[in-house]
């Protein structure tokens, strides 16, 4: 099966000398076309800059890492990819119409192609009714469903999403989980950082459990759930996995 992303022996830091702070120490992951990838880790495990990387925003200082076989800072390889920010901080005095169309642009969407993408987009996402309204009378949750519907606009080969749950009410998870399914279907990837334990183990294939800049464990969501033989949860093994390697 082909792989979309492939990272090898990664190291990033930030600062320098006695400041100096190692975000990533050394993870290597492979992502499979067609798949719904979780990427779990407690706050500052490494989890917001390993997703940096991917999209080109920050260099790898050691290591190597490519998406879709490129660099992700290329043009090319950028414009397959849909990324969902943690914190939907926006323009606060455009529309959701009006960002979707900034979006759209930037991607060189045909404009008739993009007017239907973004009424369908609105509708999806729950916010047509909105869709005149500037942003800066949105609450945190109607971000979320702008910043998903902003992902989603070109169409995406490879879909990233950084703790896309906060702030959504449940029909508003549930359909996420939906389009995160049928991305699968059609045998795109997503890739998604998460604290939400129960949304992830709805939704993904594979995990990986991430501590302190190191991958502690990656494979098969199933694998996870039944390592001693009997059903557990994620929740229960992430917490088991954590607290070990504290110890260890």
């Amino acid at each position: 099966m082909e792989s979309v992303i492939e990272i090898r022996d990664l190291f990033h830091a930030y600062g320098a000398g006695k400041k100096k702070w190692e975000a990533l120490r050394g993870i290597t992951l492979t992502v499979k076309k067609g798949g719904i990838f979780g990427f779990l880790g407690p706050n500052g495990a490494g989890k917001t800059t390993t997703i940096k990387l991917l999209l080109g925003i920050l260099t790898p200082q050691i290591g190597t890492l490519s998406v879709f076989g490129g660099i992700p800072a290329i043009p090319r390889t950028r414009m397959k990819i849909g990324y969902m920010p943690e914190i939907a901080d926006y323009y606060r005095y455009l529309t959701p119409g009006e960002l979707l169309y900034m979006y759209g642009d930037i991607f060189g969407i045909d404009r008739k192609i993009l007017t239907g993408r973004i009424n369908e987009l609105l509708e999806m996402v729950g916010i047509s009714e909105s869709a005149g309204r500037q942003m800066r009378t949105f609450s945190r949750g109607m971000k979320q469903k702008v910043s998903f519907a902003q992902a989603l606009i070109n169409d995406p080969d490879l879909l990233i999403l950084d703790e896309p749950t906060g702030g959504l009410d449940p029909i508003a998870r549930k359909k996420m989980r939906e389009v995160m399914i049928s991305l699968r279907d059609k045998n795109k990837t997503v890739f998604f950082s998460s604290h939400e334990l129960s949304e992830v183990e709805l939704v993904s294939d594979r995990v990986a459990i991430l501590n302190k800049g190191r991958v502690l464990k990656e494979g098969l969501l199933s694998g996870f759930l039944s390592a001693k033989g009997e059903k557990q949860t994620l929740e229960g093994y992430f917490l088991e996995i954590i607290e070990g390697s504290e110890k260890g």
